[in-house]
């Protein structure tokens, strides 16, 4: 991978740059609709600026910062910086063949993130999958791809996987309903291996997993599976992203991250403590072993 795996990528890049050109143009008291007049655009090409949806040209951006006041060279500089590295290829470009463009974005996110909470109520997290398990994962949802098309897909999540291991790596933080322990996806044999690797997985400073019993009945997160990934970057608020069947979710409004950091916080508390996991995992797999 490249160095973008530790930057986050182009996505994160212009988010922060988004945020950082609102903030000043709200500073120099000017409306979207002025800022947009002088780069020769609109209202909503700003909007989609500032929220980082789009790519940047460097000449709007140099015509921005002297329309909000901005006069240092250096910082001149910085911010075109910014804008270059977020317009470049993130480290996944070359899986392009094989990903899904809604999920692009979260590929950055995910990369960036300092703290990565979610609960799961179907399959393993991505970024605590084996191969064998990813791959059995994968034709779940590709049943018509090729062998060839399947490596990709596959090779693709065990690179994500390498974030878990930098020195700066994010703090994962993951609630698995029962379900997905149970559920013997590419089989027995799979299913016991990935479960394996969920028990080494627990004694890495940077994970923190529980289980979500059945017996525990009915809980916070009831609707289904979703993340929540914080980043180190200033002006980056969290972000919610839930995943459908063939499309992806993103929320930021702060009373829709709330919502779900409520839930999830719930969740800590009702799920089975992180300590009592490696326990649960054994169990589960000693059932598996008198099934066999």
């Amino acid at each position: 991978m490249s160095d973008d795996n530790e930057t986050g990528g182009a996505t994160v890049r212009r988010l922060q740059l988004g945020a950082h050109l609102r903030a000043l143009r709200r500073a120099a008291g000017l409306t979207r609709d002025q800022a947009g007049y002088r780069i020769r655009g609109s209202e909503s090409k700003i909007s989609r600026m500032e929220l980082g949806r789009v790519s940047f040209k460097e000449r709007d951006v140099t015509d921005l910062l002297k329309l909000y006041g901005v006069d240092d060279p250096v910082e001149h500089h910085r911010v075109l910086t910014l804008a270059r590295e977020a317009n470049a290829p993130s480290w996944w470009h070359a899986y392009a063949d094989v990903l899904d463009t809604w999920f692009q974005n979260y590929l950055d996110l995910e990369q960036a993130a300092e703290l990565i909470r979610t609960y799961e109520v179907q399959f393993v997290p991505g970024l605590l999958q084996t191969d064998a398990y990813a791959r059995a994962v994968i034709r779940l949802g590709h049943d018509t791809a090729s062998p060839g098309e399947i490596d990709r897909r596959a090779r693709l999540r065990m690179a994500r996987k390498q974030v878990l291991e930098r020195p700066d790596a994010p703090r994962l933080w993951a609630v698995l309903d029962e379900a997905v322990l149970r559920r013997p996806i590419g089989g027995r044999a799979v299913l016991r291996e990935q479960i394996e690797s969920l028990i080494t997985a627990c004694d890495s400073p940077n994970v923190r997993l529980q289980v979500m019993p059945f017996e525990s009945g009915g809980h916070a997160a009831a609707g289904g599976a979703f993340s929540i990934l914080r980043f180190p970057h200033d002006k980056l608020p969290d972000v919610v992203y839930i995943e459908h069947l063939t499309s992806g979710l993103y929320l930021e409004k702060r009373e829709e991250v709330d919502h779900y950091a409520a839930a999830i916080g719930r969740l800590f508390i009702e799920a089975e403590h992180p300590s009592r996991t490696p326990i649960f995992l054994r169990k589960i797999l000693d059932e598996l072993g008198d099934q066999n």
